[in-house]
């Protein structure tokens, strides 16, 4: 028993350590894209302001609340959850760059476990952190090198279908697989879940495409069509600050 307790605290750490890899990873890819595109274009603002600090704040506060509230879907297992706190986050990323889409991301995980904890082992956590990292950097990249409304539609296709791909092959190939060692639940009892809803889930490679796909798929045309219907009124008033700044900085040139 305390051989069990051990390797299961020894797991859970390691995971949580992944994960803090991943995040720092994901920040390191955007930051140095967001560099590059800054110094093409001449920008000599930095990546990360005071008040993009505070902005990424109230983003990932909106986001968090939105994580909360998530929901099942019918066509996939009660332990897939549906939400959109993307949302705030590809708004942000798409204001002030993709470092900030990804910090979101982040603090929205690491406030959601503070309030409401984790029923996954973390798992489902790093899923919504690394799926959605996996939408907002491509959408943000692409749109961060031409800001206009047939891009950030391109962008947001483009998001979508990275984060379809990217979430199927990552549930299959690492986040069952994990989520059935750290809560102890064979694979075959985790498809056979899937198997109760739709009769064509009978492996794990099914399990995604029929539950997960689908599911990025909604996720991803929701939150693409809620943010090309407020990312533009709401682009001036998240950009006043900077345009200011910008404007003094040419006055005291």
């Amino acid at each position: 028993m305390g051989n069990g307790l051990w390797s299961t605290i020894v797991d859970n750490t390691v995971f949580v350590v992944e994960v803090v890899l991943i995040a720092a990873v994901l920040v390191a890819v955007a930051y140095l894209v967001e560099r590059f595109a800054k110094k093409k274009n001449g920008d000599t603002e930095r990546v990360l302001s005071t008040r993009k600090l505070a902005m990424i704040g109230v983003f990932s506060a909106i986001a968090v609340v939105l994580h909360i509230f998530d929901f099942p879907v019918f066509f996939a297992p009660e332990f897939y959850k549906l939400d959109f706190s993307e949302i705030p986050a590809l708004i942000g990323a798409f204001a002030f760059g993709p470092v900030a889409g990804v910090m979101i991301e982040f603090c929205k995980i690491v406030l959601k476990l503070f309030i409401k904890g984790t029923s996954t082992a973390f798992v489902g956590d790093l899923a919504n952190f690394a799926v959605g990292c996996s939408f907002i950097l491509p959408a943000s990249i692409i749109y961060m090198f031409k800001k206009s409304k047939k891009n950030a539609i391109v962008a947001c296709v483009a998001g979508t279908l990275c984060m379809t791909v990217f979430g199927s092959a990552f549930n299959a190939i690492y986040l069952l697989p994990a989520f059935s060692k750290l809560y102890g639940m064979p694979l075959d009892v985790i498809v056979g879940m899937g198997t109760a809803i739709n009769d064509n889930i009978t492996s794990v490679i099914t399990l995604v495409i029929f539950a997960v796909a689908p599911m990025n798929l909604l996720k991803g045309g929701a939150v693409s069509l809620v943010t090309m219907l407020i990312y533009k009124p709401l682009s001036p008033i998240l950009k006043a600050g900077i345009a200011g700044k910008a404007e003094r900085r040419k006055t005291q040139a």
